[in-house]
C-alpha cells in the first residue's frame, strides 16, 4: 500500500467557497487533476449550477472554478488507501486548512464533497468559524443519488436554492 497525497489548492483571492474532498482517487491521482473520473459527476453539477456547458479541457475547468470564485482542495493531506475508497482511508494526514484560510480570508463557506470530507472535516477542524455544509458526494461510488438529486443537493449547499 502506497502513501497517496492532495494535490495543491486550487484557489485564488477571489475565492469565496472553498470545496474540501477527502483525497483524490486513483484515476485523479494518474491524471493529476481534480474529479478525473468520467463517472464522476463533479464537473457536470458545477457547470450545471451556473448554466454553463461542460468544458473537456482541464485547464479550462480550472479556470472556470476560480471564475466563479470557487476553490478546490482536500480535507487530506495523504492517507494510505487501497483503490479509491474512502471507506479503505488510513493513516489520515490533514491539510493545513486553518492556514489556508488565514492565507484567503474572502473565503466565507466551506462546501464538503462527500460524508469522508465531512466526517475528516469534523475530526480536525471542528472550530473553525466559518459555515461548512455536506453535500453528497459526486463520485460515482455514490450510486443512491441520480444526477439530479446530486445536482439540486449540490445547488443548496452553493446557496443557489433550490
Amino acid at each position: 500500500m502506497n502513501r497517496e497525497h492532495s494535490f495543491s489548492p486550487l484557489i485564488d483571492s477571489q475565492s469565496r467557497i472553498l470545496i474540501l474532498g477527502s483525497l483524490p482517487g486513483v484515476e485523479s491521482l494518474r491524471q493529476q487533476q481534480y474529479y478525473a473520473h468520467s463517472r464522476n459527476s463533479f464537473w457536470r453539477v458545477v457547470y450545471a449550477i451556473y448554466g454553463d456547458n461542460l468544458d473537456e479541457e482541464y485547464s479550462h475547468r480550472c479556470e472556470f472554478i476560480l471564475s466563479n470564485k470557487l476553490a478546490l482542495w482536500d480535507v487530506c493531506s495523504s492517507a494510505i488507501r487501497i483503490g479509491s475508497a474512502d471507506d479503505k482511508m488510513v493513516d489520515i494526514e490533514p491539510n493545513d486548512v486553518m492556514g489556508l484560510l488565514i492565507d484567503y480570508p474572502n473565503i466565507r463557506r466551506i462546501v464538503l464533497n462527500g460524508r469522508k470530507a465531512e466526517k475528516e472535516y469534523h475530526r480536525y477542524f471542528s472550530e473553525l468559524s466559518i459555515p461548512a455544509v455536506y453535500a453528497p458526494s459526486a463520485s460515482p461510488a455514490l450510486a443512491a443519488l441520480n444526477f439530479d438529486e446530486k445536482l439540486s443537493a449540490w445547488r443548496k449547499a452553493l446557496c443557489f436554492g433550490g
